[in-house]
């Protein structure tokens, strides 16, 4: 089951990386304009911040990642604690997403459901 939590926490950092580049680099083509569903003009006025929330999916794969490379290092506590803390800051943020915006519930969807069953699947395989 640790193995599962570890896969998932890998895809969902993968998934926070694309978000990323999706978001500081892509924002004002038609690519993210598409995925995210904003005009032209919405994201040429929201770019800086686009490029700034970019870097927090980021740095929340990267802490993700750390944690699984510490994790298959063998330092078990550590390599946890990682993931823990970047999942579950991305199911945070999902669940913010949700909750403050319900017209983009499917992106809440589907930016929280692989660190959901990344921290379900970590917690059931740490605890037995």
């Amino acid at each position: 089951m640790v193995i599962a939590g570890l896969l998932f926490s890998g895809f969902a950092a993968a998934l926070h990386v694309y978000i990323f580049y999706l978001e500081s680099f892509l924002w004002t083509k038609p690519t993210a304009a598409k995925v995210f569903g904003i005009s032209p003009e919405e994201a040429k006025s929201t770019q800086e911040m686009a490029f700034n929330q970019g870097f927090y999916n980021l740095f929340l794969a990267i802490v993700t990642a750390l944690g699984i490379v510490f994790y298959l290092l063998g330092w078990d506590t550590i390599g946890a604690t990682l993931i823990f803390a970047g999942t579950g800051s991305m199911l945070a943020a999902a669940l913010v997403l949700l909750i403050s915006s319900p017209d983009k519930s499917a992106a809440a969807i589907k930016q929280g459901t692989l660190p959901l069953i990344a921290l379900i699947t970590l917690a059931l395989g740490l605890a037995f």
